[in-house]
């Protein structure tokens, strides 16, 4: 995965710490939520599978492909 760094000022971290210890999270969890809320204000898809639904459109359907049953083996 990638990484960045990121600096924050000493009250901000404070503060982005406690939250994390309220909610029972690490960092990470807390930035992995940030931008997920960031990327859905924005209009943006947050993952790929998402970003594929929005491409077919609203009318697109979705087809279950039927699975082919498997063959018994004979002794």
């Amino acid at each position: 995965m990638p990484g960045k760094r990121v600096t924050f000022d000493e009250e901000t971290w404070a503060a982005l710490d406690m939250l994390a210890k309220d909610r029972m999270m690490d960092f990470q969890d807390l930035a992995d939520e940030a931008f997920r809320d960031l990327l859905r204000k924005h209009g943006r898809p947050g993952s790929l599978k998402e970003a594929l639904r929005r491409s077919a459109g609203e009318s697109a359907t979705v087809v279950s492909l039927k699975r082919k049953k498997a063959k018994k083996k004979r002794l």
